[in-house]
């Protein structure tokens, strides 16, 4: 039976809001687990840690301090323990603990995801839009032309071009850094380009589909006015897919921006984490997969929450 509106409806969003958060508790085991394991896979962590022109008495020395040479399940349960409280270990390049340095570094990193997918929205959605309301016109082409090249074009070959074109022949905006409002330009729209891609594509389909539904023609046949049945039934119901890829696009942004703070020079985690990697800096390494991966989870979990606030078909029986 369907959950009903009132007391049932809160019922409901009480179980499913469980539900999910008995999941993304589990994957933050899941990824405690792996994040722990990431470093002893290849082999002994401390000589993995250590430089290779150290002696054997040293890398003993290092081995014993950071506890590698305790019992295996002991050395989860600290880990563990330390990570429910933010405790990972000072970073060994750094001398200084670990989460704080990314936490540092997280402004930065939400400041290029967001940008790049406010840029992909505010360009995308509208084409999609267009495409799906007049398919087969000038700018349903131009959308479905920026769909399959931000599906097909690399993001740093993109980031390169643009530096070479708008930076370096045009100067119109800094190729690095973040010293200025309009630094944050050519890396947003690099980081935005694949999903504006994604988001006309999605935006075009579901425009097509919902258009051809029983309800959208019996609102035609009533004389409705056209913009109010876009507003209402088309873009409203289209909206409820992009709700999922918009969540979980921004959480994979924050992790997933390695390349390109890279290349631009940009002081967030994907520079900090290119940096944690060259130096061999495991307790960085993983501060800044947990932090992330414990990002993206709680990401999709507000996701899970706004798709069934959005969607009224999301009801489970009893």
């Amino acid at each position: 039976r369907l959950y009903k509106a009132g007391d049932g409806k809160v019922a409901f969003m009480q179980r499913y809001l469980l539900s999910r958060l008995v999941q993304s508790v589990l994957i933050l085991l899941g990824v405690l687990l792996l994040v722990f394991f990431m470093v002893r896979l290849t082999g002994d962590p401390a000589s993995l840690m250590m430089p290779r022109e150290a002696t054997p008495e040293t890398v003993a020395a290092f081995r014993a301090k950071m506890g590698f040479d305790r019992p295996l399940i002991v050395q989860f349960w600290d880990f563990v323990t330390g990570a429910l409280v933010g405790d990972f270990g000072d970073s060994l390049h750094f001398k200084v603990p670990a989460l704080p340095m990314v936490l540092e570094r997280l402004p930065a990193t939400v400041e290029l995801a967001g940008a790049g997918l406010l840029m992909a929205v505010v360009i995308a959605v509208p084409l999609g839009l267009i495409g799906g309301i007049r398919p087969g016109s000038l700018w349903d082409s131009l959308g479905r032309t920026l769909g399959l090249l931000g599906q097909s074009v690399p993001n740093f070959w993109l980031a390169l071009l643009m530096i070479l074109f708008f930076a370096v022949k045009l100067r119109w905006f800094p190729s690095f850094g973040r010293d200025e409002a309009k630094s944050i330009v050519m890396p947003g729209f690099v980081m935005g380009f694949a999903l504006m891609g994604a988001l006309v594509r999605l935006t075009r389909s579901s425009v097509l589909e919902i258009r051809g539904e029983d309800y959208v023609r019996t609102a035609y046949s009533k004389g409705l006015n056209p913009r109010r049945i876009y507003i209402r039934h088309v873009l409203r119901n289209a909206a409820i897919p992009l709700i999922s890829v918009i969540g979980v696009s921004f959480g994979y942004a924050l992790g997933g921006s390695i390349y390109i703070e890279t290349i631009f020079a940009w002081p967030g985690m994907g520079q900090l984490v290119e940096q944690a990697i060259g130096w061999r800096d495991y307790p960085l390494i993983q501060a800044i997969a947990f932090f992330t991966s414990g990002v993206v989870v709680l990401l999709n979990l507000l996701t899970d929450i706004a798709y069934a606030l959005v969607d009224p078909r999301i009801r489970y029986e009893r």
